[in-house]
């Protein structure tokens, strides 16, 4: 079970809610927005080699960014930690990735510490198991420095479909 301090986790949740409130629809123009702090650029950098993992189908590197103690939100359900996301979704988001594009819209990031959050809006288009794929979404991820290395400690994807 991740725990954070009662002051991070209402700080997460004033500096998210203005990027929920636009979230309704797909961010417009071709070049995507970032704001992420200086003191969160490691950890972004983190985020992307995931999304690379995932993306060339290698488990074993997308696993290896992060901590043991992962939470990871996707489709209504959890998994709670690294073993359990191994053995349930992680092979399907990365056959997923690996089939569909996925297009950053807008991204901010922000440092207290040992803890950073990442969120991000895409826009995902492609085909996977014989359905088209045109959704826009969001994803926070809150990483936990472990020495050098940054740990993905926890995940939360929210995505739905673009009407055609």
């Amino acid at each position: 079970m991740i725990r954070m301090p009662a002051l991070f986790a209402v700080t997460i949740l004033l500096a998210v809610g203005p990027l929920a409130a636009g979230a309704h629809e797909p961010a417009q123009g071709a070049a995507s927005a970032s704001t992420i702090d200086a003191a969160a650029q490691p950890a972004a950098q983190t985020v992307d080699a995931f999304h690379a993992a995932l993306k060339r189908a290698d488990t074993a590197a997308a696993l290896a960014l992060l901590a043991d103690d992962a939470l990871i939100f996707e489709e209504g359900g959890a998994e709670r930690s690294k073993a359990e996301y191994a053995a349930s979704h992680l092979a399907a988001d990365a056959a997923f990735s690996t089939a569909v594009q996925s297009v950053q819209s807008r991204r901010s990031g922000r440092a207290s510490g040992r803890l950073v959050w990442i969120a991000t809006e895409s826009r995902t288009t492609g085909r996977y198991r014989n359905r088209d794929i045109n959704s826009v979404g969001t994803e926070t991820m809150v990483l936990r420095r472990d020495g050098a290395n940054w740990r993905i400690v926890h995940i939360h994807w929210s995505s739905r479909t673009i009407p055609s």
